[in-house]
């Protein structure tokens, strides 16, 4: 490992997170076992295995739902922010659990195959050109390989190793587990239910993801607007909607998020992107010069983007001015780490 690296230490929000994390899963798990047998009827009587497979994977389906809730929430709200943090953890646990679905699967449909059982779930049924009877197991089989890849690869030094831009690509994988996770229950377990309480469930959770998604993809637009037209100074905000001590965020012509600060009456800008996550630097609030990135507590200097050693992080920083009563910042970053005075806010305009 390289000495490069160095690890985000664990804090007790991460272990109060983790606890959180077990105690729901312990819950569904306990009231879908004991409680509610008969809530979610079969047109067949089904035995204790499979009843507890399907525990499992109902379990995995709604906390990856809720996993992917919880980004689309937090950039609507700030609130749900927390809830970010360690959801790295949130995404293990749900692999784990996905992982019991799939032995539990296995080890009662396939235990006495003729054939090694691994072999027999791709055998059983490859009629792939039909939607009814379709082999609905090949689309389990590619969510939990995805869920696999992504908690495999979820500890920082794959992040450090990878590079940022590689990680997050390659943990995009979520969004197609999801979707085959979505098939696999539509085409499975919905086919052998005498109500619609699951199917509704799955409807609903289905329909809040994309919802989110949407939503929050809408005001991302509406407030990254820009007003510069293609001179290289873009309009930001007013200076009367600058706070003490956070950022204004705007997106630029050629995509890139710029977070503008006000601190101690001065104007400094950086990348909104965290150099360890891409994390959302403007959401994070300034303390001693220094902007704490709100998903896993890297911090940096807002006047030159660099973290406070011995870190060595850094990230790029922009040109501010201000004109006509408007913030506006150079559409040009210079190079991370590059430091840039600070600009005064007038006082004439003064700060909300």
């Amino acid at each position: 490992m390289s000495v490069k690296y160095i690890p985000v230490q664990w804090n007790p929000n991460k272990w109060y997170y983790d606890a959180a994390l077990l105690a729901g899963v312990v819950l569904f798990l306990w009231v879908f076992i004991y409680l509610t047998p008969g809530a979610l009827g079969h047109d067949r009587p089904i035995n204790p295995q499979i009843h507890n497979a399907r525990a499992f994977g109902a379990c995995a389906f709604l906390m990856l739902t809720v996993i992917l809730c919880i980004g689309p929430l937090a950039r609507l709200d700030r609130r749900f922010l927390p809830l970010l943090y360690n959801r790295r953890h949130f995404g293990v646990l749900t692999c784990a659990v996905a992982l019991t679905h799939a032995f539990y699967v296995l080890n009662w449909y396939f235990a006495f195959s003729a054939t090694d059982k691994y072999a027999a779930v791709l055998e059983a049924n490859t009629s792939y050109g039909q939607l009814a009877g379709f082999p609905f197991e090949s689309l389990g089989i590619f969510a939990l390989l995805c869920l696999l890849i992504l908690a495999a690869t979820s500890h920082d030094f794959w992040l450090k190793f990878l590079t940022p831009p590689v990680w997050k690509s390659l943990h995009y994988l979520i969004y197609p587990a999801y979707a085959a996770i979505v098939g696999h229950v539509a085409l499975g377990a919905l086919q052998d239910q005498q109500n619609l309480t699951f199917a509704w469930i799955v409807c609903v959770g289905a329909g809040l993801v994309a919802g989110l998604h949407v939503a929050a993809a809408l005001k991302e637009q509406l407030a990254g607007d820009y007003e510069g037209g293609g001179g290289d100074w873009i309009d930001i905000c007013a200076t009367s909607a600058m706070t003490e001590g956070y950022a204004k965020i705007a997106q630029l012509p050629d995509g890139d998020r710029v977070a503008v600060y006000l601190n101690e009456g001065r104007l400094s800008a950086l990348s909104n992107a965290c150099a360890h996550q891409n994390g959302p630097l403007g959401e994070g609030k300034i303390i001693n010069c220094l902007v704490t990135c709100p998903w896993h507590g890297f911090q940096y200097n807002v006047t030159n983007g660099r973290a406070p050693a011995p870190f060595t992080e850094k990230v790029p920083t922009y040109r501010v001015r201000v004109e006509n009563g408007t913030v506006m910042v150079h559409r040009q970053a210079n190079p991370p780490g590059t430091y840039v005075e600070p600009v005064p806010l007038p006082s004439a305009e003064g700060a909300v």
